[in-house]
This record gives C-alpha cells, structure tokens and sequence, in this order.
C-alpha cells in the first residue's frame, strides 16, 4: 500500500490505463503503485512502448486513469474532469514535451507570459522576462519561434514551465529533439530550475547521463514498474 504523507507530491495507487486500440483495449500501464517526495527528482526510464510517456501523463492528469488512484499534491485528481484538472494544474504543475508547443504567432515573451496573465497573474511579463534571461534568452524576448533554433525553442519551452513557480515539474523527453551540445545544455537548465524553485522533479529519459543526476530512476517494462536503482544525484 503506498501511503501518502504530508511531503508527498504524487502518489499512485494500483494506477491503470487502458485506452481504445484498432484491435481492442490496448493495456499501457498494468498497475503502478509509486509515491514521490517533495524535492526529489525522478526519472522514468525503459525501452520505447514501455508506458514512460504514459504514467506522466498520468502523474499530470494529461491521461486519466482506468484504475487505481492518482493523487498529485495532496488531492485526488483520478475522478476529476478535464475542467476541474486544468484548474487544479494551473500554477501547480509544469509541463515540458519534447516538441515545443509554442504559439507560432506569439513572441518568446508573450508564450510565457499569456499563459500566466490567464491565470490572473498581474506580473506575468515581468516574470516572463526575468525567467528567459534566467534561460539565457533575454536578447530574444521579441522573437517568434520560427526565428528561434530548436534548443532555443526548448529553453522558451522550459521557462514557460517554470515562470509560475510550479511545485511539480514534468519533463518528457525534454532533450530528445536536440543534438549533444544542445542537450546538454537544456540538461542543466531543468536542473538549475529545480534548485532554483525547489520544484519536484519527473523526467522521462533514454538519455543516460540524464537519469544518473536524479536522486530516483524507475525502469518500466511491459507497462509495470521493473526496478528501481539510487542516482548519483541521491
């Protein structure tokens, strides 16, 4: 039974996911029982298929469970509607894909800052701007992606995560559309938000050097948590 104290940040239980395939129910996770400290930083490894991508989405109420229980920052979201979630995601949770999601027609700044100016924050372009120059972008405030290269796309990506100061912070694949030098450096962005907000931390990975930095790394198999192993972050 996993138990859910006061510095629990997620916690699942027995968590499943079943969705619709061509062929019929398609199985992705089978049973996920995990809890996740505050502060702590986790990556979810294992081969592609796995249900990596999947139980994020789950921890971030992206994907709802067919099973078990979710709870993510002391409430239960697993019954919660699509509504009620983007509510209760709004400047609790932060979210880096691997594709960018910018708004072509939007500046660097504004697709940080409309996010948070929606959620009522009167000081959203001023955070907005601080946290692009924290990622090393405070020269291109005024471009539009299409101006940006990918690695600067990512770093827009990142700062608009972290600008309004989320407790929980999920990455997935957050280098895996970037060459080396790129990826590194994006790498030690997440890390440096991290110590900078003490947000929570859940990556999915096939990057190794990446997984070594958190203090947990989970490996799912077949859609079930297969190991854990300590990082060299712990």
């Amino acid at each position: 039974m996993v138990k859910a104290g006061s510095d629990t940040v997620l916690a699942l239980q027995d968590a499943r996911l079943t969705l619709a395939g061509n062929a019929g129910p398609v199985e992705i996770l089978k049973g996920i029982s995990l809890s996740i400290e505050r502060g702590q930083t986790v990556g979810l490894v294992g081969p592609s298929g796995s249900g990596k991508s999947s139980l994020l989405m789950l921890m971030g109420g992206l994907e709802r469970a067919t099973g078990g229980a979710v709870q993510a920052l002391g409430q239960d979201i697993t019954g919660m509607d699509e509504d009620a979630l983007a509510r209760f995601r709004r400047g609790r949770m932060g979210v880096v894909f691997q594709s960018f999601h910018l708004i072509p027609t939007m500046t660097a700044v504004e697709n940080v800052a409309v996010p948070m100016e929606l959620m009522g924050l009167t000081d959203a372009f001023d955070r907005a701007r601080d946290e692009l120059t924290a990622v090393g972008l405070g020269s291109r405030l005024d471009h539009y992606p299409s101006q940006l290269s990918g690695g600067e796309q990512q770093r827009v990506a990142l700062a608009r995560a972290a600008a309004p100061r989320p407790a929980l912070l999920l990455a997935d694949e957050p280098t895996g559309n970037l060459d080396g030098v790129n990826g590194a450096a994006i790498m030690e962005l997440l890390f440096g938000l991290r110590d900078r907000h003490g947000a929570t931390l859940v990556l999915v990975t096939h990057a190794p050097e990446l997984a070594a930095r958190c203090d947990r790394v989970i490996r799912l198999a077949d859609g079930r948590i297969a190991g854990e192993t300590t990082g060299a972050a712990a």
